[in-house]
């Protein structure tokens, strides 16, 4: 029974035309970055079999007619002659042109069906490949939501973060200061302070 999401796919693909999926290079750098799962490689692969087929049967039936073209060339040329050898070779390429039109008719029926075949193939994968699509789609958007928050929150924090250091920085040049003041700058430096709030300004980047 076909998904929901299935379901909705087909409508959508209802009276459009679309190429030949494996044929189309556009398709194939759909999935350059995409994992095909089993059910599309099996879709593709079955899709490329009705191709090659067809394109065999296509081949075989051209060269069966130039065998064909080139028997009854040869009864022209025979029926001039009356002798025996040439009556027997006659019906030999009577007999081989049955066996050609027999084979073309049969390649003729196969031909006609597989058209449908290929486009029923075809719209399979389309639907496949939209939903692969879809999910990677969904998934993706459900990530890029997931890092937009969390880049909203570390920009809250880095906002907070700025200010705890401004105001730390505030404290530390007044300690510093009455400090500096009261016990001098030799005492002071027995503190041995990598920040110095009177060589930095408030807000200052230095650390």
């Amino acid at each position: 029974m076909a998904s929901e999401k299935e379901e909705l796919y087909k409508k959508a693909l209802v009276g459009k035309k679309f190429p030949v999926l494996t044929l189309d290079h556009k398709w194939h750098h759909l999935f350059k970055n995409i994992e095909p799962d089993a059910t599309l490689k099996e879709l593709e692969e079955k899709l490329n079999t009705l191709l090659r087929r067809q394109g065999k049967l296509n081949t075989e039936s051209k060269d069966i007619k130039k065998i064909k073209k080139k028997l009854m060339d040869e009864i022209v040329g025979l029926m001039e002659q009356e002798d025996a050898g040439s009556q027997k070779q006659i019906e030999e390429n009577r007999r081989l042109i049955n066996e050609c039109n027999e084979k073309l008719e049969g390649y003729q029926d196969e031909l006609l069906e597989l058209p449908q075949e290929i486009n029923v193939a075809n719209y399979d994968l389309m639907v496949r490949t939209m939903e692969i699509c879809y999910d990677v789609l969904q998934q993706n958007t459900d990530d890029i939501q997931q890092i937009a928050d969390w880049i909203t929150q570390i920009r809250i924090e880095l906002k907070k973060n700025i200010v705890r250091k401004q105001e730390m920085e505030i404290k530390n040049h007044e300690l510093y200061s009455y400090m500096h003041d009261i016990f001098g700058a030799d005492v002071i430096e027995i503190f041995d302070m990598k920040y110095n709030p009177l060589d930095n300004p408030i807000g200052g980047n230095k650390g």
